[in-house]
């Protein structure tokens, strides 16, 4: 299954309330968080990306270089990161309704490597897309994730604020882990942008 695209999804739509700023438009090593995870999955592979935007997006799509990437507006991004899950799985079934997965990812992850991102691609081939593929660092499992196109209708399934962490950690398919280290550094607060440095 070599040959067989494999989709990401950036999950870019939330407010970033506690930020007080789009964390999407921070500047990291001179490209924005949300540039940047573009670039990595494109990088790494993965095709089509698709960028879930809510809150902001008309300042996001001003303020980051979008490329090629596929642009999608959740109208319902208040609801939860579920609806935006929704909203880029939508975008695969009408762009490459024949992808045997889909990474789900967040922007704010400044530790984040197109390497580890190409670890999660080989190892989900490696399983002829027949396990999930999940980060892990702190601990536990966590995204980037990479989910096969037969898990696409549980990951439809999910409501409100709960992202794929559910299905991660109790999940009946076998999930493959790989390490992430410094995973658990991401972008919600003020004091998080010294952690950039």
């Amino acid at each position: 299954m070599s040959d067989v695209p494999v989709a990401a999804v950036i999950l870019a739509a939330g407010a970033s309330r506690r930020l007080r700023r789009p964390k999407q438009l921070v500047e990291y090593e001179g490209e924005t968080l949300l540039a940047r995870a573009i670039r990595l999955a494109r990088e790494a592979g993965f095709s089509p990306v698709v960028v879930v935007l809510g809150a902001e997006r008309e300042a996001i799509r001003a303020g980051a270089a979008l490329g090629d990437a596929v642009v999608v507006e959740n109208e319902a991004w208040q609801e939860g990161i579920a609806s935006s899950m929704r909203a880029g799985l939508r975008a695969i079934a009408e762009r490459e309704p024949g992808a045997a997965g889909a990474l789900m990812m967040p922007c704010d992850q400044p530790r984040l490597s197109a390497d580890h991102l190409r670890r999660l691609l080989s190892a989900f081939r490696a399983e002829d897309g027949e396990a999930i593929v999940a980060s892990v660092y702190a601990g536990a499992r966590g995204v980037p994730a990479l989910f096969p196109a037969a898990m696409f209708p549980r990951l439809n399934l999910l409501a409100g604020d709960v992202g794929a962490r559910r299905l991660l950690m109790n999940s009946k398919w076998p999930v493959v882990e790989v390490a992430f280290e410094g995973g658990e550094v991401d972008i919600d607060a003020p004091e998080d942008l010294d952690e950039l440095g």
